[in-house]
Protein backbone atom coordinates (compact mmCIF):
# COMPACT_ATOMS: atom_id res chain seq x y z
CA UNK A 1 0.00 0.00 0.00
CA UNK A 2 1.42 3.35 -1.03
CA UNK A 3 1.80 6.14 1.49
CA UNK A 4 1.57 4.07 4.67
CA UNK A 5 1.87 7.18 6.83
CA UNK A 6 -1.38 8.72 5.63
CA UNK A 7 -3.27 5.45 5.73
CA UNK A 8 -1.58 4.00 8.82
CA UNK A 9 -4.78 2.71 10.46
CA UNK A 10 -5.94 1.03 7.27
CA UNK A 11 -2.44 -0.35 6.66
CA UNK A 12 -2.39 -1.94 10.13
CA UNK A 13 -5.77 -3.59 9.59
CA UNK A 14 -4.75 -4.88 6.16
CA UNK A 15 -1.46 -6.24 7.54
CA UNK A 16 -3.27 -8.02 10.37
CA UNK A 17 -5.43 -9.89 7.83
CA UNK A 18 -2.63 -10.34 5.32
CA UNK A 19 -0.44 -12.05 7.92
CA UNK A 20 -2.95 -14.81 8.54
CA UNK A 21 -3.21 -17.66 6.06
CA UNK A 22 -6.21 -19.13 7.86
CA UNK A 23 -9.50 -17.89 6.37
CA UNK A 24 -11.27 -18.84 9.62
CA UNK A 25 -9.00 -16.53 11.66
CA UNK A 26 -9.62 -13.69 9.20
CA UNK A 27 -13.35 -14.23 9.59
CA UNK A 28 -13.04 -14.27 13.38
CA UNK A 29 -11.10 -11.00 13.30
CA UNK A 30 -13.77 -9.37 11.11
CA UNK A 31 -16.50 -10.61 13.48
CA UNK A 32 -14.53 -9.24 16.45
CA UNK A 33 -14.27 -5.83 14.77
CA UNK A 34 -18.02 -5.89 14.16
CA UNK A 35 -18.75 -6.59 17.81
CA UNK A 36 -16.61 -3.60 18.80
CA UNK A 37 -18.37 -1.17 16.43
CA UNK A 38 -20.05 1.58 18.42
CA UNK A 39 -23.82 1.68 18.24
CA UNK A 40 -24.62 4.65 16.01
CA UNK A 41 -27.14 7.37 16.54
CA UNK A 42 -30.46 6.22 15.02
CA UNK A 43 -30.61 9.35 12.90
CA UNK A 44 -28.11 7.77 10.48
CA UNK A 45 -30.68 5.14 9.46
CA UNK A 46 -32.02 7.19 6.56
CA UNK A 47 -32.10 6.45 2.82
CA UNK A 48 -29.21 8.77 1.90
CA UNK A 49 -26.87 6.84 4.25
CA UNK A 50 -27.94 3.40 3.04
CA UNK A 51 -25.37 1.35 1.15
CA UNK A 52 -26.98 0.02 -2.00
CA UNK A 53 -26.01 -3.34 -3.40
CA UNK A 54 -25.73 -5.09 -0.03
CA UNK A 55 -27.86 -8.08 0.84
CA UNK A 56 -27.99 -6.92 4.46
CA UNK A 57 -29.02 -3.50 5.76
CA UNK A 58 -25.97 -1.24 5.90
CA UNK A 59 -25.83 2.46 6.71
CA UNK A 60 -22.76 4.68 6.92
CA UNK A 61 -22.45 8.38 7.63
CA UNK A 62 -19.51 10.72 7.35
CA UNK A 63 -19.11 13.46 9.94
CA UNK A 64 -16.77 16.28 8.97
CA UNK A 65 -14.78 17.89 11.79
CA UNK A 66 -11.77 20.16 11.47
CA UNK A 67 -10.88 18.98 7.98
CA UNK A 68 -11.13 15.26 8.77
CA UNK A 69 -13.87 12.66 8.38
CA UNK A 70 -15.15 10.50 11.21
CA UNK A 71 -17.56 7.70 10.41
CA UNK A 72 -20.43 5.95 12.08
CA UNK A 73 -22.28 2.98 10.72
CA UNK A 74 -24.76 0.20 11.24
CA UNK A 75 -25.38 -3.22 9.77
CA UNK A 76 -27.88 -5.88 10.75
CA UNK A 77 -25.54 -8.74 9.74
CA UNK A 78 -22.46 -9.65 11.79
CA UNK A 79 -20.00 -10.23 8.95
CA UNK A 80 -21.09 -7.08 7.14
CA UNK A 81 -20.90 -5.18 10.41
CA UNK A 82 -17.32 -6.39 10.75
CA UNK A 83 -16.44 -5.29 7.21
CA UNK A 84 -18.05 -1.92 7.95
CA UNK A 85 -16.06 -1.65 11.20
CA UNK A 86 -12.88 -2.52 9.27
CA UNK A 87 -13.50 0.37 6.88
CA UNK A 88 -14.59 2.79 9.60
CA UNK A 89 -11.47 2.05 11.66
CA UNK A 90 -9.28 2.27 8.58
CA UNK A 91 -10.74 5.48 7.15
CA UNK A 92 -11.44 7.47 10.33
CA UNK A 93 -9.46 10.68 10.74
CA UNK A 94 -8.60 11.06 7.03
CA UNK A 95 -9.28 14.09 4.87
CA UNK A 96 -12.00 13.81 2.22
CA UNK A 97 -9.31 13.87 -0.49
CA UNK A 98 -7.44 10.98 1.16
CA UNK A 99 -10.62 8.90 1.30
CA UNK A 100 -11.53 9.67 -2.32
CA UNK A 101 -8.01 8.85 -3.54
CA UNK A 102 -7.62 5.54 -1.72
CA UNK A 103 -6.56 2.65 -3.94
CA UNK A 104 -9.18 -0.12 -3.68
CA UNK A 105 -6.36 -2.64 -4.15
CA UNK A 106 -6.12 -2.81 -0.35
CA UNK A 107 -9.24 -5.00 -0.42
CA UNK A 108 -7.32 -7.64 -2.40
CA UNK A 109 -4.34 -7.22 -0.07
CA UNK A 110 -6.47 -8.36 2.90
CA UNK A 111 -6.93 -11.78 1.34
CA UNK A 112 -10.58 -11.65 2.40
CA UNK A 113 -11.88 -12.20 -1.11
CA UNK A 114 -11.00 -15.89 -0.89
CA UNK A 115 -13.04 -16.36 2.28
CA UNK A 116 -16.01 -14.08 1.54
CA UNK A 117 -18.99 -15.00 -0.58
CA UNK A 118 -19.21 -12.97 -3.80
CA UNK A 119 -22.16 -10.98 -2.42
CA UNK A 120 -20.25 -10.09 0.78
CA UNK A 121 -17.14 -9.22 -1.18
CA UNK A 122 -19.28 -7.00 -3.40
CA UNK A 123 -20.90 -5.49 -0.30
CA UNK A 124 -17.45 -4.65 1.10
CA UNK A 125 -16.63 -2.73 -2.08
CA UNK A 126 -20.06 -1.04 -2.08
CA UNK A 127 -19.51 0.20 1.49
CA UNK A 128 -16.15 1.66 0.47
CA UNK A 129 -17.68 3.30 -2.61
CA UNK A 130 -20.44 4.83 -0.46
CA UNK A 131 -17.81 6.20 1.93
CA UNK A 132 -15.83 7.63 -0.97
CA UNK A 133 -18.98 9.22 -2.38
CA UNK A 134 -19.75 10.88 0.97
CA UNK A 135 -16.14 12.08 1.24
CA UNK A 136 -16.40 13.48 -2.28
CA UNK A 137 -19.45 15.51 -1.20
CA UNK A 138 -17.22 17.36 1.29
CA UNK A 139 -14.74 18.20 -1.48
CA UNK A 140 -17.36 20.07 -3.45
CA UNK A 141 -18.56 22.13 -0.46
Amino acid sequence: MKNKGTYINLFRLVEKLKNSDDPKRKYEYILWLGKKLKVPNNNILIPENKVLGCVSEVFVKANFQEGKIFWEGYSDALITKGLLAFLINGLNDLTPKEVVNIDVKFIEDTGLKASLTPSRSNGFLNILLKMQSQANDFLSE
